[in-house]
């Protein structure tokens, strides 16, 4: 059962409080202690020989020439989206965070900057010079280039005649829809001929009927 701050038995059950490792923090603080002291001595001595010491970060050395990225960045992966993130690491600042280095820049361009730097490639164990390419590695690239061209196009293409009964049947379904819209047209027209006929027909007669002195077949009106 642990102890609270105050020397008492801290009640049994889950505490919400955040909690420290002290052996862990007491070992990270005298590591750190170390490490100033040494610096120190080594400021101490640059000073002695009339030099300037310049605090370097620790850092592997480089082991290997620098090497072409083969996954892409995605730098617009994230736009336009809402991320819940913490506020307790650099991670949770805006911007694009760096795993390797611990960092956090403001926009693409300085991430890229940084991605680029020397500092982030000697932490990978690279350094910043190219490795010159052989004529066999030329070659092998060149093919492997040619090959993945070849599958991409192979991918897009398509079955001609197949391509053409679609267009045919296309084509057919147009000229169907166009036929049945000018049919609709013609049977309104002569629908509407039909019914101007029958209303001039039914004037005519109610005319005829009135010089020849009849009256209508509808109810007298009252007086």
């Amino acid at each position: 059962m642990s102890k609270s701050a105050y020397g008492e038995k801290a009640a049994a059950g889950p505490s919400f409080r955040r909690t420290w490792d002290v052996e862990e923090y007491a070992q990270k603080a005298k590591e750190k202690d170390e490490k100033a002291r040494e610096h120190a001595i080594k400021a101490e001595e640059a000073a002695k020989q009339g030099k300037r010491y310049k605090k370097k970060d620790d850092v592997p050395k480089p082991t290997e020439l620098m090497k072409a990225r083969e996954a892409p960045l995605n730098l617009d992966k994230d736009v336009g989206k809402t991320l819940l993130v913490s506020a307790t690491t650099n991670k949770g600042q805006p911007g694009y965070f760096c795993e390797t280095c611990n960092k956090v820049c403001k926009d693409s361009v300085g991430y890229l900057d940084h991605i680029n730097g020397r500092n982030h490639l000697r932490r990978l164990g690279q350094t910043t010079k190219l490795h010159r390419s052989t004529l066999q590695e030329v070659r092998e690239r060149i093919a492997m280039l040619r090959e993945k061209s070849k599958k991409e196009s192979d991918g897009k293409k398509y079955d001609f005649e197949k391509r053409l009964n679609d267009i045919r049947e296309t084509e057919k379904e147009e000229r169907r829809k166009k036929k049945e819209k000018k049919e609709a047209i013609k049977e309104q027209k002569r629908k509407e001929e039909e019914e101007k006929e029958k209303m001039d027909v039914d004037g005519e007669g109610e005319a005829m009927m009135g010089m020849m002195g009849f009256a209508g077949f509808g109810a007298a009106k009252k007086r």
